[in-house]
This record gives structure tokens, C-alpha cells and sequence, in this order.
């Protein structure tokens, strides 16, 4: 599936949870959040892999049988600098 990159200057986080496994995967994409849930969906659906790619280029991929759960929001914008109260 080919999607393109979101183009808004902001990113996605995507948490997944591995089934038999206390570890979670934690990818940030340059995906919008509807293009991340249609790439878990069509994965899911089809019974193939889901393959993400994150900010830096990296690809991620995980068999369809052991998602156990998919968390999807938009990255926080980071602030830089100090606070005066």
C-alpha cells in the first residue's frame, strides 16, 4: 500500500502492542493519523504484514498475528525554552 507523507509539519505517534510480549513498539511517522489507522485496517483485513515507516526512514514491520493492539494521535508539539511564571 502506498501512501503519501503528511505534508502539515506535524507527525503521528503510533504505539503497538505485541501479542505473548510486555513490550510495545513506539513509531513516529510522518503519516497522518487516518493514513496510519488505513494501513493497520488494510493489514488486519487482508491477513499480511504491516509495514510502517518512520521520521527518520526506518521501516517497521510486524506480522498481522501478533498485533495486539494499535494506539494512533498526533505527536505533541515540542517547546523549546524556558517558562516564566
Amino acid at each position: 500500500m502506498s501512501t503519501k507523507k503528511n505534508t502539515s509539519g506535524t507527525t503521528t505517534e503510533v504505539r503497538i502492542g505485541i501479542s505473548e510480549s510486555s513490550q510495545e513498539l513506539h513509531i513516529e511517522s510522518d503519516l497522518t493519523p487516518e493514513q496510519v489507522i488505513a494501513a493497520v485496517t488494510a493489514a488486519l483485513d487482508s491477513g499480511k504484514s504491516l509495514s510502517l515507516t518512520d521520521t527518520r526512514g526506518r521501516q517497521t514491520i510486524i506480522g498481522n498475528n501478533k498485533i495486539s493492539f494499535v494506539e494512533v494521535g498526533q505527536s505533541a508539539e515540542r517547546k523549546v525554552g524556558f517558562a516564566s511564571a
